[in-house]
């Protein structure tokens, strides 16, 4: 009887399934110091599922990683060559040393210094350097004994780059997950809070509802009582957390249900525009609420709602965008020349 171990590389050659569990300890590494910031960063909760939903991706493609596998190791199988191959090989040792000292700086970091957010980015830049170069050296070599010589092909129709392109999603999502340079985080939030403002703004004063912008904050008509009523729009309004979850709803959409890299990337920069969009329906909600309640009729359970409603919002866009992206259109006459293709069947 099979061990696990010896099905496993059944399915996978060595000593690419070794490469794979090496590739499986840094996501693990990765998970590990990427938790301290989902447990105190709100804006990277959604971090949690990022390692579960690496393993059903996988899961997932499994049958089509054992027969990329196998097309790797097939007599005559495709190879880039000439000064294509040049150039792939030099890219895939390039990134592995970039990566192998990216990785070096950020543990030494973070053993020194403990959770750190230019730790946690050295780190993360680093595995993804390491792992995707790691799993293109150890693909299966083309078995040998026939004479057969390998077929020279572009870089992307190589077997080995088959093969690996299918870790894309778990080796690169982890940068949707860590914490952004706090610099660049915060000018993000800050452009995003004054855009939100002055959109809202611009609304209500299109409407001719008296409203005053002062700053980040809106100030509104006087509640009934006299009390004044102003909106202040908070960096948490500003949408940077519903676009870093949605960035990462946007990218297992994309590699689970599409095939095509250029439908990923169109998908991923829609769920980006979705979460802008909907984030502005929320601060113009949210004015409305206050403008008729009062300010502090929006805070708690109202504020809380509306910000998961961005979310819901935006990947219900996005599962409407599925069928047109897989959509195949055929003509009419490509549909009869296919016909007649066809041979009748026998009666």
């Amino acid at each position: 009887m099979k061990t696990l171990w010896q099905k496993f590389t059944a399915a996978v050659p060595m000593p690419f399934s070794a490469a794979l569990l090496v590739a499986t300890a840094f996501w693990g590494f990765v998970a590990w110091d990427q938790s301290h910031w989902w447990s105190t960063k709100e804006d990277y909760g959604f971090g949690w599922l990022v390692p579960a939903f690496v393993g059903f991706v996988i899961h997932d493609r499994w049958l089509k990683i054992t027969a990329a596998a196998a097309a790797c190791a097939k007599p005559g199988g495709g190879r880039a060559g000439g000064f294509g191959a040049f150039l792939l090989h030099a890219f895939v040792y390039g990134a592995m040393l970039a990566g192998a000292g990216l990785f070096l700086i950020g543990a030494f970091y973070r053993a020194g210094a403990g959770a750190s957010l230019p730790g946690t980015l050295a780190i993360t830049l680093g595995s993804a350097s390491l792992v995707l170069p790691l799993l293109f050296l150890n693909t299966p070599e083309p078995v040998a004994g026939d004479g057969t010589a390998g077929t020279r092909v572009g870089i992307w129709e190589d077997e080995r780059m088959k093969l690996v392109s299918l870790f894309f999603f778990p080796a690169l999502v982890w940068l949707v997950s860590a914490p952004m340079v706090s610099v660049v985080e915060q000018n993000l939030s800050l452009f995003l809070l004054r855009k939100v403002t002055s959109v809202v703004f611009f609304c209500f004063d299109l409407l001719g509802m008296p409203i005053e912008q002062q700053g980040n904050i809106l100030v509104l008509p006087p509640m009934a009582d006299g009390k004044p009523n102003q909106v202040g729009v908070a960096e948490a309004c500003s949408g940077i957390r519903s676009l870093t979850a949605c960035l990462f709803a946007g990218s297992f959409l994309a590699s689970v249900f599409l095939n095509k890299i250029w439908k990923k990337i169109a998908l991923v920069a829609m769920a980006m525009l979705f979460a802008v969009f909907t984030n502005l329906l929320r601060g113009i909600f949210l004015t409305a609420w206050a403008y008729n309640f009062g300010h502090e009729a929006i805070e708690g359970f109202v504020h809380d709602a509306a910000g998961y409603a961005v979310l819901g919002l935006t990947v219900i866009g996005l599962l409407c965008l599925l069928p047109l992206f897989n959509l195949k259109i055929t003509f009419s006459d490509d549909a009869e020349a296919a016909e007649a293709r066809t041979p009748p069947e026998a009666s």
